[in-house]
């Protein structure tokens, strides 16, 4: 339950495990909880550490923040405070419990801990979605952005953390990271075929955005409030229905579009790295009437997030600049898909915008 694949954490927002959590000395803020009997790491995430913690009187969720631009306890508690919001709308997510002061944030030898309600469900992928569930898909990220437009006040004492108001990625630069990709993957020992498959990727990016450097999008405006980091391991079912959308990490004000895009692109991806573009025509078409956005917005969106896509190389960076492979098995398939969607261009617009 901490953030997983989207994207890119750029350099920085890399945390590694640290030692066991202080678990008597988080209980004993939390007495309603009862006295500790076991807690195991949740595997999944990579920013993050999380645990199933199990007390006599039953399980949670213990969270443990590391990522260090959201690591601090002011962000944590905005945080907290629009899950709660969000809950009394109905939403599914999984508010933090507070102590008996009535605090949700502790912070133990300079760390923050969380607890969080367990929440019994699994994780779902777009190849486990019917188009039904791809339409409620759209509809539960479109209703969470018009829930936080009327919880969150950009302009009040809940000031956005974060603006994404950046110019998209220059293609000189991606050009001189390639380069230098490219000689650590050939420099790489031992050699093996996933370093083979990088320098093919590379080589192909580089002709790709030799040809499109042109078609660079403008910066965009930040729009509104949204999640941050939506995709299927922040996200838990209960059967065909979402039972709880967590981490909340990165929640922030960016254009709202780009998430839903973002989104469609890990959920609805396949192995080979194609999207499944009946189920994102019908979960973007849901999310539209959720959120009254046009299919205009939907397609500008979908042409920076293929920018961002074309230019990112946040797997290769983390195996040769962060001797971190953790994020290996996902690169076959992102890398793919850039190539992929570069192809198939207008078809994945018009899946988006139609």
């Amino acid at each position: 339950m901490t953030p997983g694949p989207v994207g890119a954490p750029p350099a920085g927002r890399h945390a590694r495990p640290v030692g066991a959590p202080p678990v008597r000395a988080l209980l004993r803020r939390h007495r309603h909880a009862g006295e500790p009997l076991a807690c195991v790491p949740v595997t999944e995430g990579l920013l993050n550490r999380g645990f199933r913690l199990t007390t006599t009187r039953g399980t949670y969720f213990l969270k443990q923040h590391l990522d260090a631009p959201t690591a601090d306890r002011a962000t944590i508690v905005r945080q907290h405070r629009a899950t709660q919001r969000l809950h009394a709308l109905g939403l599914p997510v999984a508010p933090p419990l507070a102590d008996a002061e009535g605090r949700t944030v502790a912070v133990v030898d300079g760390h923050c801990y969380a607890l969080h309600p367990w929440i019994d469900g699994r994780h779902r992928d777009g190849a486990q979605l019917t188009a039904g569930c791809s339409r409620r898909l759209g509809t539960l990220l479109g209703q969470v952005h018009t829930a936080l437009d009327r919880v969150m006040e950009p302009s009040g004492p809940d000031g956005p953390p974060h603006s994404d108001d950046r110019a998209s990625a220059d293609p000189q630069d991606t050009f001189r990271a390639i380069d230098e990709l490219i000689r650590l993957a050939r420099a790489h020992r031992p050699r093996d075929s996933f370093d083979a498959l990088a320098e093919h990727r590379l080589r192909e990016r580089r002709r790709l955005l030799a040809q499109h450097a042109h078609h660079r999008p403008p910066p965009a405006a930040a729009a509104g409030w949204v999640h941050g980091d939506f995709h299927p391991l922040n996200l838990l079912y209960q059967g065909a229905e979402p039972a709880a959308i967590v981490d909340w990490d990165r929640l922030g004000v960016r254009p709202r579009a780009e998430e839903a895009v973002r989104a469609a692109a890990i959920f609805f991806v396949r192995p080979e790295g194609e999207l499944a573009l009946e189920k994102v025509r019908a979960y973007a078409r849901a999310y539209r009437r959720a959120t009254g956005a046009c299919g205009g917005e939907l397609a500008a969106a979908a042409h920076r997030v293929w920018w961002e896509r074309l230019n990112d190389f946040w797997t290769l960076r983390w195996r040769y600049q962060l001797h971190d492979r953790r994020a290996d098995p996902q690169f076959p398939a992102v890398s793919a898909l850039a190539v992929w969607w570069t192809r198939e261009y207008e078809a994945v617009r018009d899946a988006f915008a139609g």
